[in-house]
């Protein structure tokens, strides 16, 4: 069985994937794809991993699991969805590294799921953008250990994937920027269930539709309306000229309020990031997928 972890990497809407493939549900439930509700199996995880801290899992236990997340319904490929995989905010970044508990909770799953082909699904996020988001509603505990514990300029997401290659050889690992989101939705949708690149999702306009002006996305909903069928690449270049020109500024700029973040830093952490991302299209068993 193929087990998708979408495993939050509180940089946006975390459950907007897990909401959008429910949309489809009936239709990928047909194609022996599983999307269950989270009240369903992320008690039951959360749970493992404690128990798990104590021994390691019975040998039914990876049945047991299953059994309770499928509730009878048969199925080849199960998506699972949670911001918290990884731990909450308070430890999505200590010690200049990103989520320092993820070898650990992927090492729990394999040893869960033996049998299964497991897959990690999640964005990143420019770290000059991703910080601030993170501590903008954190405890103020939380707030103090990121900030006295770790230099933004340390933090790489191509390391986070590096650490968990060696820890989990044999987990793939799909990955996409946030801020292109927008223009791969489709694409992200179809991956993660696990359906062909020319297939129909449910959403998968979604997002573009909230950052651009009403009148513009009626625009694009017409064109491609008319228009004939089209590649991948040759329709993300009609969503970013579209965009490009109908795009609502207040939905596209963010605002930074960090205490002693000036510009030149945000400038030195973006081009950091634009790195590092570079940087992870060459790490083997990572799938980024790009505009």
């Amino acid at each position: 069985m193929q087990i998708v972890f979408h495993a939050g990497a509180h940089v946006t809407d975390e459950d907007r994937l897990l909401k959008c493939l429910l949309r489809d549900r009936d239709a990928l439930t047909a194609r022996g794809v599983s999307v269950p509700g989270p009240r369903r199996y992320r008690p039951l995880i959360k749970n493992a991993f404690a128990a798990m801290e104590e021994a390691e899992p019975a040998e039914d236990a990876r049945d047991v699991l299953i059994d309770a997340i499928l509730d009878e319904e048969i199925a080849d490929r199960v998506f699972l969805s949670n911001e918290h995989f990884f731990g909450s905010r308070r430890f999505a970044v200590i010690d200049n590294q990103f989520y320092p508990l993820a070898e650990q909770r992927l090492r729990h799953l394999r040893s869960l799921f033996p049998q299964d082909q497991i897959e990690l699904f999640m964005a990143i996020r420019n770290p000059a953008t991703f910080v601030p988001a993170l501590l903008r509603d954190a405890a103020p505990r939380t707030v103090r250990t990121v900030l006295e514990t770790s230099d933004p300029r340390a933090l790489r997401w191509s390391d986070l994937f590096v650490r968990i290659r060696a820890a989990v050889p044999d987990v793939s690992i799909t990955v996409w920027c946030n801020e292109d989101t927008p223009l791969i939705w489709g694409q992200i949708l179809r991956e993660a269930a696990g359906l062909e690149p020319t297939e129909e999702v449910s959403g998968a306009l979604d997002l573009i539709a909230e950052i651009m002006k009403e009148s513009g996305f009626r625009r694009l909903q017409d064109y491609l309306a008319k228009a004939p069928p089209m590649t991948e690449v040759h329709r993300r270049r009609v969503l970013a000229a579209f965009l490009d020109k109908y795009a609502r500024e207040d939905a596209v700029e963010e605002e930074l309020d960090l205490a002693g973040w000036t510009e030149e830093l945000v400038e030195e952490l973006t081009e950091d990031y634009d790195d590092d991302v570079a940087r992870i299209q060459h790490i083997p068993g990572v799938n980024l997928i790009a505009p």
